[in-house]
């Protein structure tokens, strides 16, 4: 009988997982959990951000996302953050070992969009590619915040199914719903790897 590429990986380090993806609303501390992991599990961490704008916060074209998506996945280890449900849960979810879903309640999330984003307009922090967020990033129609409710609804609406799915098809799915069970889960990944 033919042994799946998971199941030979799983063989040979069934507790450390190799490939990781990090989800959740902007706020909920995806890119800080998922370079944790990272440095963990000895793996690249890729911010989908990172890959999705280009200068200027301009949009990268579809293919070349794709592309550079599909070039770090090639690799043996990586932890990506960041969400694109629709360009990429098809594609590199299934290649996951182990999907986060850090599904924290607004009421956490909003306050901490504007401490970190405050501190990086004051500061002139460089995100990806020369851009740096600015005061629209909290005001107007297409600030952060309103970004975080709709994003938060939708991913609260949509990865249920999405993720019951993914674990039926034998990727392992967490659901960390406070800051309490993000500490505790990475306090159990680093306790599986002593």
């Amino acid at each position: 009988m033919a042994v799946s590429r998971r199941e030979a990986d799983e063989a040979a380090e069934p507790q450390s997982p190799r490939r990781v993806v990090v989800l959740g609303t902007t706020g909920t501390g995806k890119s800080t959990l998922a370079a944790r992991v990272a440095s963990l599990i000895g793996a690249d961490h890729v911010e989908l951000d990172s890959l999705a704008h280009g200068p200027n916060w301009s949009p990268r074209p579809v293919e070349e996302f794709t592309s550079a998506v599909e070039e770090h996945a090639r690799r043996p280890r990586w932890v990506f953050d960041g969400n694109y449900l629709d360009r990429v849960s098809g594609s590199l979810w299934p290649q996951a070992d182990v999907v986060v879903w850090l599904d924290l309640p607004l009421w956490v999330i909003v306050p901490r969009i504007v401490r970190r984003t405050v501190v990086r307009i004051v500061r002139r922090t460089e995100l990806w590619n020369g851009n740096r967020e600015h005061w629209a990033a909290l005001f107007g129609r297409n600030s952060l915040l309103v970004w975080a409710v709709r994003s938060h609804r939708r991913h609260r609406r949509e990865l249920p199914g999405r993720l019951s799915e993914l674990s039926a098809s034998g990727v392992r799915v967490v659901r960390l719903r406070s800051a309490a069970d993000s500490k505790r889960w990475l306090a159990d990944l680093a306790r599986s790897l002593a």
